[in-house]
């Protein structure tokens, strides 16, 4: 507050002093003998214009005439114009009375000083008036927009941490079906598959505590959840890596490969009869890193709006703000492909 309070007196004495020194330029081009009343009457006259425009500032605080302000308000601000302008006249046409402030000889009526003053300084008051609402629209919207930056990532990151909450627990869930279904069948198999949860368990408490992640490391939580199913599916469960390795150290969202590895394991070997093949491709195209997960099987209308792939969306959104892209289509009559394109940062 005391910082806003010494800019306004800084503006409000520079615009004023500037004002006068405008004044004394050109009246000393038009005039090259100044009468002696010049100089008195022209500090008479900023002194009341300072005085004035400052009562008429605290004028327009006490009756909220700052943005933002209803439309319907505007006509308040002409009425303090015109009254303001009527009293910075009315005064120093009474000022220049007692002080004699008028040339000698000259005997013009109080009345037409008034309206001269009237008629050359209501503009003025004018400019100070459409300069300080400016400043105030200015500062106002600057004000707003920083708000609204503010309010967005608070929205984005509480977004992001309610989307995280959901994924693991959508996992953990399938990884302990996976589990219970060995542990009557085959109880040395299940303590395996519980040694491999832990490894993934390990690994997504460690990556959820940040934003994104290097694909090698990801990888690494991919290869444990499939060492996972490969116990669950045996030999109906194959797997291909395609992996330049120049992508490994591109960052990528946490658990976001691993939801879409999930989504082909479920719809792949999960839903349809016979063997299944899961192919992992990562690649570099024009600046851009390009991550495939290709299953075998068809592609269903409904899946395209899983929670895992729904989630999938909504997280690239948040994180590259739409220059990401994600898709899933049937590339081939018995193969799936799930695409992810992600800028490189």
């Amino acid at each position: 507050m005391k910082k806003h309070s010494s800019l306004y007196w800084i503006c409000q004495i520079s615009g004023w002093f500037s004002y006068g020194l405008t004044i004394l330029f050109f009246a000393s081009i038009l005039d090259k003998e100044l009468n002696p009343i010049f100089y008195p009457r022209l500090l008479l006259n900023l002194s009341l214009g300072i005085l004035i425009t400052h009562i008429l500032r605290e004028s327009m605080h006490r009756f909220s005439l700052r943005p933002p302000m209803p439309s319907n308000q505007w006509w308040k601000l002409v009425i303090l114009l015109l009254v303001f302008s009527i009293l910075n006249s009315f005064s120093s046409s009474y000022l220049a009375d007692i002080f004699k402030l008028y040339e000698p000889g000259r005997n013009i009526p109080a009345s037409r000083r008034f309206l001269f003053s009237l008629i050359f300084d209501t503009p003025i008051f004018l400019v100070w008036m459409s300069v300080y609402v400016l400043w105030h629209y200015i500062e106002f919207t600057n004000s707003e927009e920083i708000k609204k930056v503010k309010l967005e990532t608070m929205i984005k990151d509480l977004e992001l941490k309610t989307i995280k909450s959901q994924i693991n627990p959508h996992f953990i869930f399938n990884a302990l079906n996976s589990i219970r279904a060995l542990v009557d069948e085959n109880p040395e198999r299940a303590r395996q598959a519980i040694t491999e949860l832990s490894n993934i368990l390990r690994s997504s408490i460690q990556v959820d505590k940040v934003e994104v992640t290097s694909l090698e490391k990801e990888l690494d939580i991919v290869k444990d959840y499939l060492a996972l199913e490969y116990i669950r599916f045996a030999d109906r469960l194959k797997v291909v890596y395609e992996v330049d390795q120049k992508t490994l150290s591109n960052q990528i969202p946490p658990m976001m490969l691993q939801t879409l590895v999930e989504n082909a394991i479920k719809h792949g070997l999960g839903k349809q009869p016979g063997d299944c093949t899961i192919k992992i491709i990562s690649k570099l195209e024009q600046d851009k890193l390009v991550l495939m997960v290709q299953n075998t099987g068809l592609l269903q209308q409904k899946e395209k709006d899983g929670f895992g792939l729904q989630s999938t969306r909504e997280r690239l959104n948040i994180l590259y703000r739409g220059q990401a892209l994600f898709e899933i289509f049937q590339c081939e009559p018995n193969q799936v492909t799930a695409k992810l394109v992600i800028p490189i940062s």
